[in-house]
């Protein structure tokens, strides 16, 4: 599990936040891709679930933001990389690694980890 850690930190040092930004539409198509996944109404949000299992993103288009639920030391390590632009949910939710995302300012490849990270951990 560690050697994971050290990977994606790794990974994201080099990452240039604002190289491709993602908008909603790349988001959605990204949060699709992964197995089994679907997309529905949530609430005043679009969320992304495991065909019978948890919601692991959740995505509001009005404020181009996107909330994953990350494990917390993932959320620790993301938040790491610019906390204006990744930060906890700003509840109790945030405690539990719910982490939220400005889309449009951060970069395709870094998203696409983030959101495969969530992924795993729905599953």
């Amino acid at each position: 599990m560690i050697i994971d850690f050290i990977h994606l930190a790794q990974r994201l040092e080099g990452l240039i936040i604002h190289a491709t930004m993602i908008d909603t539409d790349q988001f959605t198509e990204l949060a699709l891709s992964f197995p089994n996944t679907i997309a529905a109404p949530h609430f005043d949000r679009t969320a992304f679930k495991v065909v019978k299992k948890r919601i692991f993103a959740t995505l509001d288009v009005a404020s181009n933001t996107a909330n994953l639920k990350l494990s917390t030391v993932d959320q620790s390590v993301y938040c790491l990389i610019n906390k204006e632009l990744i930060y906890p949910v700003k509840n109790k939710w945030g405690l539990q690694g719910w982490t939220t995302f400005e889309l449009l300012k951060i970069d395709v490849e870094l998203m696409r980890d983030a959101l495969k990270a969530a992924y795993k951990e729905a599953n």
